[in-house]
């Protein structure tokens, strides 16, 4: 088995996962609970869009933690990047890639938020457009979001297994740990990719659908579980005992 060493830059980058793992799984699921629950929870496009008009300020709200965990998350994958590339710096270049994507993309998907709700509050386009019209904007935009998350979750799906992957292969948490962290992304990956290639029904119309949250569950168990692990125990190598050197041997073949 290869000993990785870890230096004091490592350990410091582990703290700040750990801690951003805690901040983004914690500030998701209060968000998931008491703001997207609210506005998109009953599956209907007008109905949610009603939902928005009547809390625009929780829908703004709901906007601005959007892009604190985009932040979050660029933050998350500069630190596993440093602590992870001395095992191998390839695959964890490109798990941040895979991980800054899905915050990009999770930052334009809060852009076509503002934009609907811009359609759905401007006076203006009342004028332009009729209210039957601006329903079915309204439904596109919705579609355009969920579609977005998808899109998000897949990128996220992929940067993560490759990250514990690579922390896996580390040993510097338990392989269990790392192994289920592996396991939990890959449900992600599956259900975002079952989103994209199969059409979405009306009730799939919520950020994360009830179905989704099944599959999110031990992502979520698990950012909770390696969050506190890396804070509280932080990284470390199980070294192996040196081999024996072999000691000098005499002229005479024998050992001395």
């Amino acid at each position: 088995m290869t000993d990785f060493t870890v230096d004091p830059a490592q350990r410091k980058a582990a703290k700040i996962a750990g801690f951003m793992f805690l901040l983004i799984v914690i500030g998701w699921t209060l968000n998931w609970i008491f703001v997207d629950s609210r506005l998109h929870g009953t599956g209907n496009v007008m109905a949610a869009a009603n939902a928005i008009m009547a809390h625009e300020l929780l829908f703004r709200i709901g906007m601005a933690n959007e892009l604190i965990f985009s932040i979050s998350g660029m933050v998350l994958a500069l630190a596993l990047y440093r602590m992870l590339k001395p095992i191998n710096r390839n695959l964890a270049l490109l798990a941040l890639c895979w991980k800054l994507m899905d915050a990009v993309i999770g930052t334009v998907n809060v852009l076509a938020a503002f934009m609907m709700l811009q359609m759905l509050n401007g006076k203006a386009f009342l004028t332009v457009f009729k209210p039957e019209q601006l329903q079915d904007i309204a439904r596109l935009f919705f579609k355009l979001r969920s579609n977005g998350a998808a899109i998000v979750m897949l990128f996220l799906g992929l940067g993560f297994m490759a990250f514990f992957h690579l922390l896996f292969k580390s040993g510097y948490v338990p392989r269990l740990l790392a192994g289920f962290g592996v396991f939990s992304y890959f449900l992600i990956f599956v259900n975002s990719s079952a989103d994209i290639l199969l059409p979405r029904n009306a009730a799939a119309l919520t950020m994360v659908s009830p179905v989704g949250m099944i599959f999110m569950t031990p992502s979520i168990l698990f950012e909770l579980a390696i969050g506190f692990w890396l804070i509280f125990k932080g990284i470390n190598v199980q070294t192996q005992e040196n081999p024996a050197v072999d000691s000098p041997v005499r002229r005479d073949g024998k050992s001395e």
